[in-house]
């Protein structure tokens, strides 16, 4: 049976598991879902009960009903490079794809409605802490006079954005910013602003979850770093990332947290204080992987290949008979 890879064709990320695949011998069909209608095409029949779907990409067919797994990397919007791409084209040729392949009998990896209210920030927050992970104090508002009264209550804050990356094309990182003591919050009213209390941290912690597989990296924090420097991702490194243990209680968390959000990847970023508490900033369900293993040597890839090509209970609503002409 096959694994279907949705993602962009410049994803670095996905070439190593699609590698990792190559060598266990496993069939492997990647596809960018923006290729609809020039290269890739579909279709689905639904007809005296049963269902059956068939792919093709670059040419070769391959029955939906034969699909072992999905996995949603970082896929295009649907039909975006069509002769004559539209919203509505787009809107189509999502509903299309992306309903065939849920009756399916693959696994998901992550599925997209899982996928979807995972990325919001404030659900993030509420389900960690009812996973039992510690979460910074945390604030969204766009009422100027609640935001000064948490600044008060706690003086030493960061900014951040509610939804990650900024939609211009290529996508934009926004960058978490330490928040001036003057600061007087009166543009809070012109739209949502996450304040977080600052975590003095001794080191970042990013925590890849594949499974039940909990892959844990750590990089200290550089003492003498500015006070500003709080976003990992821009500030000067002097540390490479190193494999990490994860406490017993926070891989509890993280387990209770991963089942709560249905998913199965997961690359949740963590700041451990002082006291070498693990303080939940966010999980990303699709976050990036190649720099951890390339720094620690863990076998990420690996470890989500192996998830891919496992047998697992079907949750899908096809036909079973339509499952004999897998590719």
């Amino acid at each position: 049976m096959t694994v279907l890879i949705l993602t962009s064709e410049e994803d670095v990320t996905a070439d190593m598991v699609v590698l990792r695949l190559g060598e266990a011998g496993v069939p492997v069909v990647r596809l960018d879902p923006a290729d609809l209608t020039n290269g890739v095409a579909l279709s689905g029949e639904y007809v005296r009960g049963a269902c059956r779907g068939h792919l093709s990409v670059g040419g070769r067919l391959v029955s939906m009903g034969g699909l072992r797994s999905v996995w949603v990397r970082r896929p295009g919007d649907a039909a975006a490079r069509a002769a004559q791409p539209s919203a509505w084209l787009t809107e189509e040729a999502s509903q299309a794809l992306y309903g065939m392949l849920r009756t399916t009998d693959a696994r998901w990896m992550n599925h997209p409605d899982a996928a979807r209210r995972a990325r919001h920030k404030p659900w993030q927050l509420h389900l960690a802490q009812g996973s039992g992970l510690a979460v910074p104090a945390t604030l969204i508002t766009t009422f100027p006079q609640a935001a000064r009264e948490f600044a008060e209550r706690f003086p030493d804050l960061v900014v951040k954005p509610v939804s990650g990356a900024h939609p211009q094309e290529p996508p934009r990182a926004v960058p978490t910013s330490r928040v001036a003591p003057d600061t007087d919050f009166s543009a809070v009213a012109f739209g949502p602003t996450l304040l977080q209390r600052r975590i003095t941290k001794r080191a970042d912690i990013r925590l890849t979850v594949v499974g039940d597989t909990l892959l844990a990296a750590r990089k200290p924090a550089d003492p003498d770093a500015h006070p500003d420097d709080v976003d990992v991702r821009f500030a000067p490194s002097v540390s490479p990332w190193l494999p990490a243990e994860v406490p017993p209680r926070v891989a509890e968390g993280v387990r209770r947290y991963m089942r709560g959000a249905e998913l199965a990847y997961g690359a949740l970023d963590f700041a451990e204080d002082a006291d070498g508490i693990w303080w939940f900033l966010e999980c990303n369900q699709s976050g990036q992987f190649g720099f951890v293993e390339m720094d620690t040597g863990q076998p990420i890839a690996a470890t989500i290949a192996k998830w891919l090509a496992a047998d697992g209970d079907p949750d899908g609503r096809c036909a079973q008979g339509d499952r004999s002409a897998g590719s």
